[in-house]
Parts: structure tokens; sequence; C-alpha cells
């Protein structure tokens, strides 16, 4: 049997909620990943085109730094990958946290929660960043996906 890890990027604690009950649903570990500088209201502002996450999200080969790493990265075949969807794809800190490790031969699966739009480009921003893995089809979840439906999802990997 393959040990799984969920690992998620949230802000507003939505992603967060949602990743611990997939955790728990299939008993994966969790891990969360926190930016090395925090976002404020004022750096998530869409509207803003010179607030951070515009300006992060307008340039796709930007990194935001992240604070920690998983240890033994090395013991997970499976990694469950969380987070909100911010114009139509993963916000660029999950590139960060892909790169940071050898994901040679390990399954990554994307999910997000977004309030309305859909996965968009979310596997193509992503793939260069999974050299080695297996990245798999991502879906996204309303945030009141219930413990039944995620380790349904889950169990098909």
């Amino acid at each position: 049997m393959s040990k799984a890890l969920v690992a998620y990027f949230s802000v507003s604690g939505i992603t967060a909620r949602l990743a611990e009950r997939l955790a728990s649903a299939i008993g994966a570990d969790l891990h969360e990943i926190q930016p090395a500088q925090k976002y404020t209201a004022e750096d998530l502002d869409w509207t803003n085109k010179k607030s951070r996450s515009s300006v992060e999200m307008n340039d796709k080969s930007f990194r935001p730094a992240i604070a920690d790493k998983v240890e033994n990265m090395d013991q997970y075949d499976v990694i469950y990958l969380g987070f909100p969807i911010w114009w139509y794809v993963a916000p660029t800190i999950i590139n960060t946290f892909l790169e940071a490790y050898n994901l040679e031969g390990k399954k990554i699966i994307p999910f997000a929660t977004s309030g309305s739009s859909g996965m968009g480009r979310t596997n193509v921003e992503l793939e260069d960043s999974c050299k080695g893995a297996d990245l798999m089809d991502s879906k996204r979840f309303h945030a009141d996906a219930g413990i039944d439906e995620l380790k349904a999802w889950a169990e098909q990997f």
C-alpha cells in the first residue's frame, strides 16, 4: 500500500478544511504549504492589477517562497495537492512547492476549491513543475464536499 500525503495551500481556510477532511477520509498525512510572506487582504485584491496576487499570477515564472518543506518526501508515493483556483489555475506557490522536490515516480493528484470557476489550465500550468511524476486529472470541489464524496474520488487513484 502506498503512503499518501495531502499537501495544501489555503489563504481563507476553505481549502484547509477540505484538505483536512480528505486526509481524514483516506488516512493520509497532512502538510500546509505556507508562504514565507503571508498574504494580506490587499495582496489578494484581484481587482487591483498591482496587488501581489495579480502580479504573481500574471508572471507564470514567478515563484513565491515557501516557509517550510515536507520532511522525508521520499516516503510518499501519492500526493494529493490542494489549492484555491486563482485566475483559472493553481496559484504559482504550488509550482514552488512541486519544484522543491524530486517527484520521480510519484503520483500527483491536484484538487481545488473555487467560488465558481473550473480548473481551467491548471494541469497545463503544473505539468513542467512535476518532472518525472504522473500528474493526474485535477478536480474542483465545493467547499462543503463531504467525506464520502472525497473518499470515493480518492479511491480511484
